[in-house]
């Protein structure tokens, strides 16, 4: 696995570009069902890692020694999608997604829209606060 830690990425394809062939798949995966499920969302990295900002940040990935780490950022999105979520390792933000699967792009376009949607009531909260 190459390490990531030395190397300063500017964009996602820059980082994607530094795994092996069955790592870099699963992060294309992961990176188009993000982008079906948010087609507005800014792309960028942040903390080195490949995120996506709508109305703040959105999600961020990373790949580890044996699995994607997808951080939606929220241990209430977690918390909201805990029975979809039984096949695979979660902690306070962080779901697991192995290598031996595949992405699985159904639940994570869930837990995007579902993040999403939290973002946008956020940022509208603060526009009436400000009014």
């Amino acid at each position: 696995m190459a390490m990531t830690s030395n190397i300063k990425f500017k964009t996602i394809d820059e980082y994607q570009s530094v795994f092996p062939p069955k790592v870099k798949k699963l992060l294309k995966d992961l990176r188009r069902a993000i982008k079906q499920a948010a087609p507005e969302a800014e792309e960028l990295i942040s903390y080195n890692m490949p995120a996506f900002k709508y109305h703040g940040i959105l999600v961020y990935y990373a790949a580890h020694t044996e699995h994607i780490g997808f951080y939606p950022g929220s241990l209430v999105v977690i918390k909201f999608f805990k029975d979809d979520l039984v096949k695979y390792k979660t902690s306070k933000g962080t779901v697991q997604f192995p290598f031996e699967k595949a992405i699985p792009v159904t639940l994570v376009k869930k837990l995007v829209l579902y993040k999403a949607k939290q973002n946008l009531e956020r940022a509208k909260a603060k526009l009436k606060k400000k009014k």
